[in-house]
């Protein structure tokens, strides 16, 4: 190949390559381009093979024009190779972009479950009246939860159709807790008068679910012994709970009732909720909702831990928290406190 053939071939080249290299849209089409241009085939490769071949005057011009073409189509596939980075990386920019220009959806803030704000509630109102919280075991003796709280061995509670027996050898005693009265004998069994404490928990029985009841649930119960404790103590007590927790203007009553480790012993019913005590089909018509049952600590009890009973008196009373709860919030049925359901536990978010 003469010069003049070499000088317009390079030409050609150079025209030809800023073409391609112009024409690339993807940073692989760029690749091909540059191939073309000056891969070892391209005929510009040719012209740089045969400058050897060219007298010494020739070779200077051609090998001029050859590194000018050369560093001319590389600056060009390098600006071009810049570009169509610059468009990538802007594509992948705006992939990712967040559009702020409205307010981003909060993620829902999760919340305490109403039978623990009840709780907390119920313990905060007797703490503030000098009560402190004790808790147990679960898993009880018939000693704590039925001997020393003077329940006779033939009562119906301690069958196995009211109570749940634990199968462990060597131990015919071993039960799940009914109630957590239990923690009454247990702190009575340390501490010497005054005592002023709730006991707040999980209990088990053999019961079927419906509207008001369930195989598990939750109960506070408390215990007050001192020199000279009456049945008033205990009526101006509840009734100082019964407002904390309803409003002032909810009404309570007490009737007569049975409880082996009281005597006497009551229950508390409060004025619905629904009706405000006119009657309604979720008070059965009688204008009243019974709440907890209460009383005076019976004289066996306090002997069964070594309290005198001649000179110390007391007063205890236990409530479920799903039963507290159900008149504070207007449930009409206990088993939606367990069901799970989002939209039924939502209507609670942020009371705690």
């Amino acid at each position: 190949m003469g010069p003049e053939e070499a000088l317009r071939t390079l030409n050609e080249e150079l025209t030809r390559g800023h073409r391609l290299i112009a024409a690339a849209v993807t940073l692989e089409a760029l690749d091909e381009a540059e191939t073309a241009v000056l891969g070892r085939r391209a005929p510009f490769s040719s012209v740089q093979r045969g400058l050897g071949g060219l007298d010494e005057e020739a070779r200077r011009r051609v090998g001029r024009r050859t590194n000018e073409v050369r560093e001319a189509l590389r600056a060009a596939v390098s600006d071009r190779r810049r570009a169509l980075e610059g468009e990538r990386d802007a594509r992948a920019l705006e992939g990712d972009r967040i559009d702020v220009t409205l307010p981003g959806r909060r993620l829902r803030p999760g919340s305490l479950h109403p039978l623990t704000v009840t709780m907390h509630r119920i313990v905060d109102i007797f703490t503030r009246m000098g009560y402190r919280v004790v808790e147990g075991p679960e898993i009880e003796t018939e000693w704590y939860n039925f001997d020393a709280l003077n329940i006779p061995p033939d009562h119906p509670a301690r069958s196995e159709k009211d109570t749940i027996y634990l199968d462990v050898p060597g131990r015919t005693d071993l039960l799940l807790r009914t109630e957590t009265s239990a923690m009454q004998i247990r702190t009575m069994e340390r501490v010497a008068p005054p005592v002023f404490v709730i006991s707040p928990g999980r209990v088990f029985r053999q019961e079927t679910a419906d509207p008001s009841h369930s195989p598990v649930f939750h109960q506070v119960e408390a215990l007050a012994v001192d020199e000279g404790l009456t049945f008033a103590d205990l009526k101006g007590t509840l009734e100082a709970f019964a407002r904390a927790m309803y409003g002032p203007e909810v009404r309570v009553r007490f009737h007569p009732d049975f409880f082996p480790f009281v005597e006497p012993g009551a229950q508390l019913g409060i004025s619905c909720f629904v009706c405000g005590g006119r009657g309604c089909r979720t008070c059965k018509g009688e204008g009243w909702i019974e709440l907890l049952g209460c009383g005076m600590v019976h004289p066996n009890v306090l002997k069964n831990v070594g309290y005198d009973p001649e000179r110390y008196t007391g007063f205890a009373f236990g409530m479920g928290i799903e039963r507290v709860a159900m008149p504070l919030y207007g449930v009409p049925d206990l088993r939606l406190f367990y069901e799970g359901d989002i939209r039924f536990l939502r209507q609670f978010q942020g009371l705690g």
